[in-house]
This record gives C-alpha cells, sequence and structure tokens, in this order.
C-alpha cells in the first residue's frame, strides 16, 4: 500500500470516531433544552397525567445512557424521529430542505475560491504597488462586513434598487436554470465576500513566499515564461490556503443558515428557525445533526485534498 493510501486510510478511519463525538454532542445538549416533547406532541390543553403517559411511553423518563443508545440505533436505521404536530419525519423535512443549503454552500465556495484566487494572486504579483494595495483594502473590508448585513445592503442595491435579482425565494434548476441562478446569486455572493477576503490574504502571503524562493528565481533566470513560472509557485502556494479552506467550509454552511432567513430560502436556515420558533427538539436536532456531519464529510474531503497537493507530506 502506497504512502498516500496509508494516510487516506488513517484519515477515513477517524471518522466514525468524530460521528460518534458529534452526535453524542448534539444529544446532549438538546436534551437540556427546557421544551417538552410531550407538551408539544399533545399541544397547550393535555393534562399533566397525559404528558406524563407519553413521557412514560416515549422513554423520555429513561436514564440518559439509555435514551442515547436508542437514539443511536434509531440513527443507524436513518429515522431522526418525528415533528411536532403535524407529525412528519424529520428525515424528509432534511431531505427537502438540505439540498438547497448544499446548493447555496457550493455556489458560495466557487465565489469565495474564485474572488480569493484573483485577490491573492494579483496583490502577489504587484507587491507593494497600487493594485496590492487595493487588494488589501479591499480584503480588509471584506473580512469586517457581516455577510447578514452585506445580504440587505445588496438586496437594496441590486434587487430594490436596480432589479436585476430576486428579493428573495428560490427557483428550482429543473424548473429554469436562469431563474435558480439569479435566486441563488445574492445570497452566495453575501456568504462567499467574508471567506473570500480571509483566503486573499493567505493566498498572497502564500504567493509571496513561494516567488521569493530559490526554483523560481532559477527558473526565472533560464528564460522560463512567467506564466509557467506563476502556475508552479501557484501550486505549492495553495497548500495553506487549502489547510483553512475545510474550516471555511463551516463558516459557509453557517453563513448559509443565516441568509435563507434574510433572503426567505427553503433550506435548513428556516427549518432549524420554525424548530426553534415551535420548540421542536426533534427538528432541531436532526437540522444540526445533518449540518454537523456535513462539516467533518467536507472536512476530510479537504483533507485528502491536501494529501495530493502537497506530495511531501504521503512521505511521512
Amino acid at each position: 500500500m502506497s504512502a498516500f493510501l496509508r494516510l487516506a486510510a488513517r484519515r477515513l478511519a477517524t471518522l466514525p470516531l468524530m460521528l460518534a463525538g458529534v452526535t453524542l454532542l448534539v444529544f446532549v445538549v438538546l436534551q437540556f433544552s427546557p421544551n417538552d416533547p410531550a407538551y408539544n406532541a399533545l399541544g397547550e390543553s393535555a393534562s399533566p397525567e397525559a404528558r406524563a403517559a407519553y413521557a412514560q411511553a416515549h422513554g423520555l423518563n429513561d436514564p440518559l445512557p439509555l435514551r442515547y443508545a436508542r437514539f443511536l440505533g434509531q440513527l443507524a436505521q436513518g429515522d431522526l424521529g418525528h415533528t411536532a404536530p403535524p407529525a412528519a419525519p424529520v428525515a424528509d423535512r432534511i431531505a427537502t430542505a438540505f439540498p438547497l443549503t448544499v446548493q447555496l454552500t457550493l455556489l458560495g465556495l466557487v465565489l469565495a475560491v474564485a474572488g480569493a484566487l484573483a485577490l491573492g494572486i494579483t496583490g502577489a504579483l504587484f507587491r507593494d504597488r497600487w493594485p496590492d494595495q487595493l487588494t488589501r483594502l479591499l480584503s480588509i473590508a471584506g473580512v469586517a462586513v457581516p455577510s447578514f448585513w452585506l445580504g440587505i445592503l445588496l438586496i437594496q442595491e441590486f434587487a430594490l434598487g436596480a432589479g436585476l435579482f430576486p428579493t428573495g425565494g428560490y427557483v428550482n434548476p429543473a424548473d429554469s436554470l436562469t431563474g435558480w441562478l439569479q435566486s441563488l446569486t445574492l445570497p452566495a455572493a453575501a456568504i462567499a465576500v467574508p471567506v473570500a477576503a480571509s483566503l486573499a490574504r493567505l493566498v498572497r502571503t502564500s504567493m509571496v513566499e513561494e516567488l521569493d524562493r530559490d526554483y523560481i528565481r532559477t527558473a526565472t533566470g533560464n528564460g522560463l515564461p512567467r506564466a509557467v513560472v506563476v502556475r508552479g509557485a501557484l501550486r505549492n502556494a495553495l497548500i495553506t490556503p487549502l489547510t483553512v479552506l475545510g474550516l471555511r467550509v463551516g463558516y459557509l454552511l453557517s453563513g448559509a443558515v443565516v441568509i435563507e432567513t434574510i433572503f426567505d430560502l427553503p433550506g435548513m436556515g428556516k427549518l432549524i428557525l420554525d424548530g426553534v420558533t415551535n420548540g421542536d427538539v426533534a427538528l432541531v436536532q436532526g437540522a444540526v445533526l445533518a449540518i454537523a456531519v456535513t462539516f467533518l464529510v467536507v472536512n476530510l474531503v479537504v483533507d485528502l485534498l491536501y494529501l495530493v497537493v502537497n506530495p511531501r507530506i504521503r512521505v511521512v
């Protein structure tokens, strides 16, 4: 087995442990919620006796370890419980809302990476000149801008003002690809700008360090085309930003949850908001768990990409 496969297998072996830790954390935290599942299920008019009988029938009075074991058994079968009345499987609600959040996060990721590369490379190639100063200014401004405030500003300027995009709502790509892109462009830009700004500073710093290395100077002195030299430097310069990208995906996911509320998108953000508003512990628990697991999987993928981009680590 090659060194790369051994390292990849080592990363994959840690995934079940991390998943177990996430499920335990989410379960324990939400067990201390002040909301009473019996009250939510039976309604306001239910008597204390009826609520006590409901709690006894559904094992709500069992010790915490027993409830967690039962939760894991249900989770292994794909059962995340049911929402408060009108009752519906939590898994079905998540299956409906989750694809939209994934689409928004991926589009935001594409915009963030494109913006970071453009700003970072420009700043490195024109070091200490006016393009570099401009990219630094844009990066600092982007990091300082909250995504929810930027979303409101984008609605005012490009939706209400210019009329180029809708103020909210979601269009299924199966119905209209153009409408889908228009409905997600502004919210994706709102969550992408802070991530792009922070990554751009890392890309610039890494590129400057690579361009100052001896092998780059030697290649330039030997007459290699500048485009070839920059491409070689960029490959090595992306190692550090790539390690941070996995954490930034978590920011994109959390930002998407907030931005979906501002743009009236029926994704995981609305699902969590509905669960919190209605005191639906099962819905909140399932939605938070789905987002947390997604974050772990994305970070695993980024780790594997890091192994691909950085050949030196394969010999460790």
